[in-house]
C-alpha cells in the first residue's frame, strides 16, 4: 500500500494551477474532486442562478466552487455556496456559510461524500443539501445522516433563505 504523500497547508494554499479548483486539503494530503459532467454543471449554474435572483433581498452571496476552511487542517470546496453578504469577504471562507450545496459526479464515492457532509455539520452549515443529477434526487444532511427533499419548496437557515426546487429545476436548462 503506498503512502500518501503529505502537503503542507501552505503550499495546498499558494500552488492554486496545481490544485484549484479540483482539489481539497484534508489532513495534510490533496483529494483531487471528481470532475463535473454537464449534468452536474447544469444543475450548479441553476442553484446559482436560483440565489443570484434573491441577493439583495435575503443579503447573501453566491460562489460556485469557492474554498471554505472547514477546520484548521481541512479545506474542502462545495458545489455552491450560500453566505452573509454582510461579513467581510474572505478569498477563503472561515467563517459558516449559510447553506452548501453539493452535485454528484458519476465518480462520488458515498462513502468520501459522507465525510465531507460531515465537515460541513461540523462547521456548523445550518443547511447542507445533495442533488442527484442521475435521478434529480435531493438530500438534506443533518446530524450524520441524509434524507429525501419531499418538498418543493424548503426554508433555508432557519429562514433567512428559501429554495424553490420546482424553479430550480425550471432554470436546469434555461
Amino acid at each position: 500500500m503506498a503512502t500518501p504523500t503529505m502537503v503542507p497547508v501552505e503550499l495546498y494554499l499558494h500552488s492554486p494551477a496545481e490544485y484549484e479548483p479540483d482539489a481539497e486539503y484534508v489532513d495534510g494530503e490533496i483529494e483531487l474532486r471528481p470532475m463535473g459532467e454537464y449534468d452536474h454543471s447544469t444543475w450548479q449554474q441553476a442553484i446559482e442562478r436560483w440565489f443570484l435572483g434573491h441577493l439583495k433581498d435575503w443579503n447573501i452571496r453566491v460562489r460556485v466552487e469557492l474554498r471554505v476552511r472547514v477546520s484548521p487542517t481541512r479545506y474542502r470546496v462545495p458545489d455552491v455556496v450560500v453566505f452573509d453578504r454582510g461579513r467581510p469577504v474572505e478569498q477563503i471562507l472561515t467563517k459558516s456559510p449559510i447553506a452548501v450545496f453539493e452535485v454528484l459526479s458519476p465518480e462520488d464515492r458515498m462513502s468520501r461524500v459522507m465525510v465531507k457532509l460531515g465537515d460541513y455539520e461540523a462547521m456548523g452549515i445550518p443547511a447542507i443539501r445533495v442533488i442527484d443529477p442521475a435521478t434529480g434526487a435531493i438530500f438534506r444532511y443533518e446530524s450524520g445522516r441524509l434524507e429525501s427533499v419531499v418538498a418543493t419548496a424548503e426554508q433555508l437557515a432557519g429562514g433567512r433563505c428559501s429554495i424553490d426546487w420546482e424553479q430550480v429545476r425550471a432554470l436546469l436548462d434555461a
